[in-house]
């Protein structure tokens, strides 16, 4: 990746994380690991890889994504104010009643949201139906979705894995992020989904792994996905709580707000990371 591009999508990154700090602390509730560590996944598809537009976001020939783990929508909140589908200030009433920015997705009532989320395991399964619409339809356009390691511990998401692949939806990419950590633990210890490659290729997906927080690395793996006869899988090793030293790999940040000596220090060290980017 040109170098002057990979600054330009690590500084929009940053300013993401900081809009997923500014949603979970004023709603004072969220889920602000999970959310962090996706922040450059989501930078590179609005900003890189998907034919979206702000200012068509219901366009029918528009690529979509499905945030299956919907309890981290900060962080696609926060990708989707950068982009233009609404006004940076609105991260500021997440969660609050009558506000546009629900605790999960609405595709009724937030622009640029393609499907509503939340309930884990289900997203994978929508994925399926929106990519099989395009095919009977002769669409071009791609589906994308994001899953949690800990949630393809549900059963609902091999149906759906076997049914992609049954159906030849090469028109789809997964991407799983694994960032080792649930709300309950570590996922090796709450239900092991290893190995996720392995499963992944037993049901007939293409699978590519890729480092989460290096852009170079993520535009190998989608140039690889492109080329696909296949569904494809991306296995993104990541850090829960990625950019705030104290939220990185530590669980009880899974799904809890900063007070505001915490939200000052996060807030402080994605500022001086952004300078840095800056020059």
């Amino acid at each position: 990746m040109n170098a002057n591009r990979k600054n330009e999508l690590q500084k929009i990154a940053c300013k993401v994380r900081m809009g997923v700090i500014e949603g979970v602390f004023n709603a004072k509730s969220g889920h602000p690991g999970g959310s962090l560590s996706i922040c450059d996944l989501l930078t590179y598809l609005y900003f890189e890889k998907l034919n979206v537009s702000a200012q068509n976001p219901k366009d029918e020939n528009r690529d979509r994504l499905v945030l299956s783990k919907g309890h981290c929508a900060p962080a696609l909140y926060s990708v989707l104010a950068q982009k233009g589908y609404f006004d940076e200030a609105e991260l500021k009433s997440l969660r609050h009643i009558g506000a546009m920015l629900q605790g999960h997705p609405d595709m009724k009532g937030t622009p640029g949201v393609d499907m509503s989320s939340g309930s884990l395991g289900q997203g994978l399964s929508a994925a399926c139906g929106m990519a099989l619409n395009a095919k009977l339809n002769n669409k071009d356009y791609k589906v994308y979705t994001i899953l949690g390691d800990g949630e393809i511990e549900e059963g609902m998401v091999w149906e759906a894995a076997m049914f992609a692949a049954h159906n030849k939806l090469n028109n789809m990419v997964a991407i799983v992020d694994n960032n080792g950590l649930q709300i309950d633990g570590p996922v090796t210890e709450v239900c092991s989904p290893h190995p996720i490659t392995d499963k992944f290729a037993a049901f007939g997906w293409n699978v590519i792994t890729m480092d989460a927080h290096d852009f170079d690395d993520i535009e190998r793996a989608f140039e690889r996905a492109d080329n696909s006869d296949r569904p494809v899988a991306i296995i993104q090793t990541s850090v829960k709580g990625k950019g705030v030293s104290f939220m990185e790999n530590n669980v009880s940040w899974h799904g809890a707000a900063p007070n505001t000596e915490q939200y000052e220090i996060a807030m402080n060290e994605l500022k001086n990371a952004l300078n840095e980017l800056e020059g």
